[in-house]
């Protein structure tokens, strides 16, 4: 590989040659940035006037060239920015600023290792600006994908202070590994999902709330082949490129802060039964079985005597709060970004808050002409105060939705019931509310992003970069709950007297890139640019935790007090990757471009004959409106044509799967070692081959801008626990096998509706995406249904993956609707054996969305500005799992029932599809198709009205601008969904088993004003 390396270098050496032995004359050096925010232009042509001699500014705006003796003028030319004619006079350092025309072409674009301007690119690539999600309170910046891109879908699993959010690019790709993309934060692959050791009723925490959304410049989803494929085996999901703020050339130091101040609570509350309605119920569920409700102990005006809102009584409405200060600025030499936030969000749970403090620095410096070098530093330091939640047996929320409303949570004295008192009998033997503020799940994280780099320019337009980083991440977790919560004080393994976890995580991850470029020209109309680049990564995760039980008292909090401490662990993990890429681009007269990418991991997850592995791609593009036959039509401003085919992969799955391991066991009261996997030195990474075609359009001086992507995307080699003889002394072995393929179509159109600003006039922007991706399995092992999700009525299992049918699918009976004479549930009897039973199950429905997107509207006028942002689904299925028990006919007298139970059928001739309620009738609550409903829904993400104060009151307070505006979330949502959100997911970044709604806590909606001053 090394020997590679040294061929691919000398052969860029020999390209240079002839540009080397004709240079002669005086050189000319310097960086072209845009005029409007300073930021540097790539891709700008520089050219000796009178000649064919040119350059291209590089990714940071560099440019070299030789001016000949007797030449004096150079031309800057870029579609997009106006065209620039210099005398260059007796200067060696020319720094120019170019005039954009055209936003939508100029805007400078990361491609990976590299930068470029749109109207270069060849590829598929969404970008994302900060002006998107400024007004949005958004906690991470995952979060601040959500609606705003085509192809890429964002659900946030619950509302769950920094709780996750599942990610997906163009669909699933993978059935058990990893289906998240790639996130890259200033050239650095950072953890992401949960940093937790601790699920939390199937939800997760979010490494991404350890940011600052704030501090990002710029968001790039790199989405085909021709875009990603330089990411190679960790691509095939898609890769998120999050570059942060940076200082400021030829700029005086400005100084912004931010307050932000408000209000938060649940989006809907469940709708359920009070305790009168649900006594009535009960009785008549007990009649219905033949037996005597009074005998059981519910009387009228006895056991309703009380009635408590159990789900009132843990929630509260919550203060969210942030605050950031921030400087930027700099001269030709030097420039720097720094700032620090505060963000604390108290949930809307009771006990339940997440603290953030985070700092950035970014610094850049240019030694000399051909040195620079800089630094950029992210620390973050974050305390979550958690709750047990979802589908926890004793959890906070969902113990509140089960609770009989007729038990209270405090006594006569205002204290609160404990789990073995005998005057309290609440679900299931425990109380939320003390389930809520008893105990102590507390997890502190530090985290630490940095890096430094150096670049040289070895000759003109040859650059070397080289820059090593380290992503750190510590995470401490501190719980406790004490005699008097239902582990605590009731699980008889734990003793009834406090059970208490200390775990401590690290994981961090050390990467150096080296990359060469080199840029140039041939005659006028041929540019090119070449990269060649290396990358070590190793990534290292180190976890311990400790439990202890048997507590003095409650007042002893910590394991050092624990009578008995007798379980425990402790890991070490190492993995790494080592890659070579490369990437050619050529321009032809800014007409026909092409781009050449590949990448060689290696990987230290698979065995030695499969550790590498080759990923190519290649990309062509036509630029139509600068053909002559097009530019008579003046109403276009630019039309390309792109196509592209490549390769990526998806290497992350759990270390060493393909060693055949061995691990501790217990026999006969001896320890001992014993087989724990079977060895697949064979084993490797999944493929997905890619081909998608484009076409950008902009029309009427950019008033309309338009982009639409078709693509079809196959992975085959699927990492999966194949099932094998159970003879063998194993269930499965991990090996390659089945095919997912995704296709579908993306829609992306920008108008600028009304545009009067120049005069201090009204201003209106539409934006709208909108994307249809169709996901099946298309092979598997077998044809055999492979069951996922919940055991649902004990039996029967809510998902399954099946060949012919997307991931997410749900599984069960299907639901005829009820009987009007009996009131008994109707199955489809499938397998046509005259019973119902789990052999009658089928697929019902599936978590897949036809299509969704986002619609923003921004309109100004006179310093007043407004924007209104939807976000939706639509076609997609949604588990109302929850309703296995809030609406299950009777089956048990232990739980709240919903509202939808009133619409029951009672008598014959009932018209219904709510079957009749009696007592320990477990037959009309099997799973089945009754349970799934139509998560489709519209939602108001966000709108906020802001007004910009004059900057003529302001000048003389030395303050360049003060805005003052307001902003509300999620404050309406259409759907047919009867649950509280219908854009929930138990199992929190679940591939399999998307879509189910089982007591998950539903999405905030948050109100709050702020203030941004800048001066």
């Amino acid at each position: 590989m090394r020997n590679q390396y040294r061929i691919a270098i000398w052969g860029i050496l020999l390209t240079m040659l002839p540009g080397l032995l004709w240079a002669q004359g005086r050189r000319i050096s310097g960086r072209i940035t845009s005029a409007q925010d300073g930021q540097p232009l790539p891709g700008v042509n520089v050219v000796v006037k009178g000649t064919t001699n040119g350059v291209s500014s590089d990714a940071n705006g560099n440019y070299s060239i030789v001016l000949p003796d007797g030449q004096n003028v150079l031309l800057y030319t870029s579609i997009g920015s106006a065209s620039q004619e210099i005398a260059v006079g007796n200067r060696t350092v020319l720094n120019v600023q170019m005039q954009e025309v055209v936003n939508e072409l100029s805007q400078v674009v990361v491609t990976g290792y590299n930068t470029t301007q749109r109207k270069d690119i060849t590829g598929s690539i969404a970008s994302i600006s900060p002006e998107k999600f400024k007004n949005i309170p958004a906690a991470s910046f995952d979060q601040a994908l959500q609606g705003q891109a085509a192809g890429v879908q964002v659900t946030q699993s619950s509302g769950t202070p920094g709780g996750g959010l599942m990610v997906r690019i163009r669909g699933n790709t993978s059935i058990s590994a990893v289906n998240r993309p790639l996130f890259i934060v200033d050239g650095v692959p950072v953890e992401d999902g949960n940093l937790s050791a601790r699920e939390f009723g199937g939800q997760q925490d979010n490494a991404f709330a350890l940011f600052n959304p704030n501090d990002i410049e710029s968001i790039e989803v790199l989405k085909d082949a021709s875009a990603k494929a330089i990411y190679g085996s960790r691509a095939a999901n898609g890769v998120v490129l999050i570059t942060t703020k940076r200082g400021r050339s030829n700029a005086k130091t400005v100084f912004s802060a931010d307050v932000q101040r408000g209000l938060t609570d649940v989006v809907r509350r469940p709708d359920l039964l009070n305790a009168s309605e649900l006594l009535d119920l009960q009785r008549e569920a007990v009649r219905n079985a033949g037996k005597d409700p009074d005998q059981l102990g519910l009387i009228k005006g006895v056991t309703d005597g009380v009635n408590t809102d159990w789900v009132d009584a843990v929630l509260r409405k919550g203060v969210y709060q942030q605050y950031q200060l921030s400087a930027q600025g700099g001269n030709e030499k030097t420039q720097f970004y720094l700032s620090g936030s505060f963000r604390d969000e108290e949930g809307v749970q009771l006990n339940n808050r997440f603290s953030r403090y985070t700092g950035q620095l970014r610094l850049d410096h240019k030694a000399t002409s051909k040195l620079s070098f800089g630094t950029n530093i992210t620390l973050s330091s974050a305390r979550n105060d958690r709750v047990k939640g979802d589908n926890f047996l004793d959890g906070v929320y969902s113990g509140a939705v089960k609770s009989l409303p007729y038990y209270a949570p405090y006594n006569e004295q205002g204290k609160l019931y404990g789990p073995n008192d005998p005057n309290y009998a609440g679900f299931p033997n425990f109380n939320p509310v003390g389930q809520a503020v008893l105990p102590r799940f507390r997890a502190y994280t530090f985290k630490m992003l940095g890096g430094i780099y150096a670049e040289y320019e070895i000759i003109p337009n040859l650059r070397l970069r080289s820059k090593a980083s380290v992503d750190y991440n510590n995470v401490t977790e501190d719980q406790f709950e004490p005699s008097s919560t239902a582990i605590g004080g009731f699980l008889p393994s734990v003793g009834g007297q406090g059970y208490g976890v200390y775990i401590n995580s690290q994981l961090s991850t050390f990467i150096n890139t080296n990359t060469l470029t080199y840029n140039f020209r041939l005659n006028e109309k041929h540019r090119f640019n070449a990269l060649l680049g290396g990358e070590i990564l190793q990534r290292t995760e180190r976890t311990g935790d400790v439990s202890g039980r048997i507590f003095p008292s409650d007042d002893f909090t910590y394991i050092t007090s624990a009578g008995v401490v007798d379980q425990g662990s402790s890991f070490v993990v190492n993995n790494g990757l080592l890659s070579g890429f490369s990437e050619v681009s050529y321009n032809y007269d800014d007409r026909f471009l092409s781009t050449l990418t590949a990448r060689y991991d290696g990987s230290s997850r698979f065995g030695q004959d499969r550790q590498f592995g080759f990923f190519p791609s290649a990309s062509v593009a036509w630029r139509l409106s600068q053909e002559k036959f097009l530019q008579r039509f003046t109403f276009l401003n630019d039309l390309k044509l792109r196509a592209s085919y490549g390769f990526t992969g998806n290497e992350r799955i759990g270390d060493f799967q393909f060693l055949g391991t061995w691990s501790s066991v217990t026999y006969s009261g001896s320890t001992g070692v014993g087989p724990q996997a079977l060895t697949n030195p064979a084993l490797q990474w999944e493929r997905t081959r890619e081909a998608n075609v484009g076409i950008d359009a902009s029309f009427f001086n950019s008033r309309l801008s338009v982009i639409i992507d078709v693509y079809d995307n196959l992975t085959d080699r699927l990492l999966f626990a194949q099932p094998i003889p159970q003879t063998t002394g194993f269930a499965t072995v991990q090996g390659n096998i089945g095919k997912v393929a995704n296709r579908g179509v993306e829609l992306t159109i920008s108008t600028v509706n009304i545009d009067r600003a120049a005069t201090g006039g009204l201003r209106w922007n539409t934006n709208f995406n909108v994307s249809h991706n169709d996901n099946k399995v298309v092979e598997l092992v077998s044809n055999e249904p492979i069951f996922r999700g919940y055991t649902a009525d004990g039996v029967s299992q809510t998902n399954v993956v099946l060949p012919g049918h997307p991931l997410g699918t749900f599984w069960g009976l299907k639901f005829l609707g009820v009987d009007p004479a009996t009131g008994d549930a109707i199955y489809e009897d499938k397998n046509g054996d005259g019973r119902i039973s789990p052999d009658d199950g089928q697929v019902i429905g599936n978590a897949q969305p036809l299509v969704y997107g986002g619609l923003t509207n921004t309109v100004s006028f006179k310093g007043i500005d407004l924007s209104v942002f939807f976000q939706g689904s639509f076609g997609n299925k949604t588990l109302n799992f929850t309703n296995a028990t809030l609406l299950n006919s009777g089956a048990d007298l232990q739980n709240n029932q919903s509202r939808l139970a009133l619409k029951r059928w009672q008598k014959e001739g009932d018209i219904t599809n709510v079957p009749r309620y009696q007592f320990e009738n477990t037959f009309n609550n099997f799973h089945s198709s009754r349970y799934l409903e139509d998560g489709s829904f519209l939602r108001l993400r966000n709108v906020s009205l802001g007004y910009n104060i004059p900057k003529r009151w302001l000048a003389k307070y030395k303050v360049a601008n003060l805005r003052v505006y307001g902003s509300a979330t999620n404050l309406w949502t259409l759907t047919r969904y009867s649950g509280p959100d219908p854009e929930v997911s138990t199992l929190d970044g679940s591939t399999t088993a998307q879509g189910i709604d089982f007591f998950t806590f539903p999405q905030i909606k948050t109100i709050f004003g702020g203030i941004s001053l800048t001066f």
